[in-house]
């Protein structure tokens, strides 16, 4: 946790006066903001073109008037300089307008932010749902149904190699959801284009509670976050009063306030009435524009070390489970007793030190169950450390996962940062000597890391 606390010292602090977050009536003046603000700015974009096109025009009855001194090649490439320098320009002042927001969009001033049509009785419908498709049941052999949602932007990596790790990094979860009859769903579409970015996460969720209900537990994952620890499962039976369990610490939550007392990279959601009513207090901060900034100026005079920047859905969690601690914490359960979230520069170069002394199967910080790599950002084109400390970084996780696979058939890594394969074990051992070791056909109930 020390490692988190760095993390976000290393961005600028914040304070802490108490202030209510601007979702409804501040919601509306806020909109009405926005359109007045894009007039003006399609106005003040107007003008500048307009300029350009008179300077151009000048310049180029200049070059018609004063181009007999030049040979025809110079003429033509005084032209085509000329163009090419005013597409440049219009370009540069066009890219000032979001091309995601149609040119007359006209909006409700007294509207208010939603997922969607509200839902008041989910769980009897859900219920009926069930009693009514038996092929589908929500517990199977005992267990309930999980679905893993994960996803990434829509449009590719601002570079090759980000890519490249995004496919590893479904190739692991792809693994691990094999492995222990998980459904997963990936996910590159903005189902809401008010919630882009780090909030995108939360239509996706509602969405797929309501048409999979037969799916007891929505859990989220960070395309950026990997599994370490292919044997280790949830203990699902310990939240069976609870409807979401999220990594963090109850002391920093409580008596610090700290903006990093939760991770929202790796969550369980139940599918149920409460789940969907604390999805519909938690988007509203979201939406993109003057209101999550608004919102985020709140959020970080409230939230401990929290820097002055947009509202994110970590802090707005965070926020709105202090804020309204009577109404939602009852249903939460802060996890920190294994590595639901682990943060990755204090564990990645323990990987050898691990292999060494444990075995997979613990989930904690012997072998973490989740590494995820928060600020790395390898998809865009800036993040809080050097490209190359995360890339190294997230080889040596997708390696060392990967290992825990590639055993199951006899091979593995030649090393932590090789993608060249040996084979780790002769064929006196069968697989499924090798797969009954760490019980991974036969599924253990509870904490495998009270496996000695």
């Amino acid at each position: 946790m020390g490692l988190d606390n760095f993390t976000a010292q290393k961005r600028a602090s914040g304070g802490g006066a108490a202030g209510g977050l601007p979702t409804t009536t501040a919601n509306g003046r806020a909109r009405t903001m926005f359109s007045r603000g894009r007039q003006i700015n399609k106005t003040f974009n107007n003008i500048k073109i307009t300029i350009l096109c008179g300077f151009v025009t000048i310049l180029v009855l200049r070059g018609t008037f004063g181009i007999g001194n030049l040979g025809s090649s110079d003429a033509d490439a005084v032209n085509k300089n000329l163009i090419e320098e005013t597409n440049r320009v219009l370009k540069e002042i066009r890219s000032d307008n979001d091309p995601d927001d149609p040119a007359d969009l006209e909006i409700n001033p007294n509207a208010t932010y939603t997922l969607g049509p509200k839902i008041s009785n989910w769980d009897q419908e859900r219920k009926v749902w069930l009693s009514q498709n038996p092929e589908f049941p929500n517990f199977v052999n005992g267990k309930p149904r999980i679905l893993l949602l994960t996803g990434s932007p829509p449009n590719p990596c601002d570079n090759s190699i980000g890519d490249h790790y995004l496919l590893k990094g479904i190739k692991n979860k792809i693994d691990y959801c094999r492995i222990h009859g998980i459904e997963i769903v990936y996910n590159m579409a903005h189902l809401d284009k008010e919630l882009a970015g780090y909030w995108a996460k939360l239509p996706m969720i509602r969405r797929l509670m309501l048409s999979h209900p037969e799916i007891e537990w929505i859990w989220w994952l960070d395309s950026d976050a990997m599994f370490t620890d292919m044997v280790f499962q949830i203990p699902l039976s310990k939240y069976d009063k609870h409807n979401l369990v999220i990594h963090g610490y109850p002391d920093l939550l409580f008596d610090q306030k700290s903006w990093i007392a939760l991770n929202t990279g790796s969550f369980l959601f139940r599918n149920c009435q409460w789940s969907l009513d604390l999805l519909d207090a938690w988007a509203p901060m979201g939406p993109k524009g003057p209101i999550r900034e608004e919102a985020g100026k709140i959020l970080t005079a409230n939230l401990k070390g929290r820097p002055a920047f947009e509202a994110d859905d970590q802090s707005a969690l965070i926020y709105l489970l202090l804020s309204q601690k009577d109404q939602w914490m009852d249903k939460v359960y802060i996890e920190n007793q294994y590595y639901l979230h682990g943060y990755w520069a204090g564990l990645v170069d323990r990987y050898e030190e691990m292999i060494e002394k444990y075995h997979p199967g613990l989930g904690d910080e012997r072998w973490p169950f989740v590494t995820h790599f928060v600020g790395c950002k390898p998809c865009g084109s800036y993040g809080d450390y050097p490209v190359e400390r995360c890339l190294r970084s997230m080889e040596r996780a997708f390696n060392f996962a990967d290992n825990q696979v590639l055993n199951l058939y006899g091979f593995g890594h030649r090393g932590l940062l090789s993608p060249k394969i040996k084979r780790t074990r002769n064929e006196t051992v069968t697989p499924l000597e090798y797969v009954d070791q760490f019980d991974i056909r036969r599924p253990v109930h509870g904490n495998s890391g009270s496996r000695s």
